[in-house]
């Protein structure tokens, strides 16, 4: 099973919608509200055309199957954020959700490294998410810091994990 990125368009704004507003995606985000189409689409005019940030979606055995978004592209230090969702129901539905994860997770880093340049890859992940923390654990990714941040109006851990170039 193989695994790309290529940009996003203005075709994959319905799916971007769909795929984030998954109830088990939500619960697992930093935002977990479920959201609107005019404020996806204001987010879209924002980042489709700002060059610190790139929208990429996922192609599993050639199937979009996911988004990962990169911030920090033209920082000097070279170090990126990102982050990823998947297409929860069509993935299950075609028993490809686990070989997506780390189609997606191989893709994305080697993205970051390899074309973008990163020297740092970084990215919040709620405590409570234990599949995808040991997803980052597995593919070289270390624990740097452990926090709070609000969501919805409650406090939730956060763990900051980071791979350099090279590790």
């Amino acid at each position: 099973m193989t695994g790309s990125l290529r940009p996003a368009d203005n075709g994959d704004l319905h799916r971007m919608l769909l795929w984030r507003n998954h109830p088990q995606v939500r619960a697992v985000s930093l935002t977990s509200h479920e959201i609107g189409l005019v404020e996806h689409t204001a987010w879209w005019s924002r980042v489709r055309t700002d060059p610190d940030r790139r929208v990429l979606v996922h192609l599993h055995d050639e199937v979009p199957s996911g988004i990962v978004t990169f911030s920090g592209v033209t920082s000097p230090e070279r170090a990126l954020t990102w982050g990823f969702y998947l297409d929860i129901d069509g993935l299950d539905a075609r028993g490809e959700l686990l070989p997506a994860w780390l189609s997606l997770e191989r893709a994305a880093i080697a993205y970051a490294f390899d074309t973008l340049g990163a020297q740092t890859l970084g990215g919040e992940t709620l405590a409570s998410n234990a599949p995808v923390l040991a997803l980052h654990r597995r593919f070289g990714f270390r624990e740097v810091r452990r926090y709070e941040r609000d969501i919805d109006g409650t406090p939730h851990q956060v763990v900051w994990t980071e791979k350099s170039r090279g590790t």
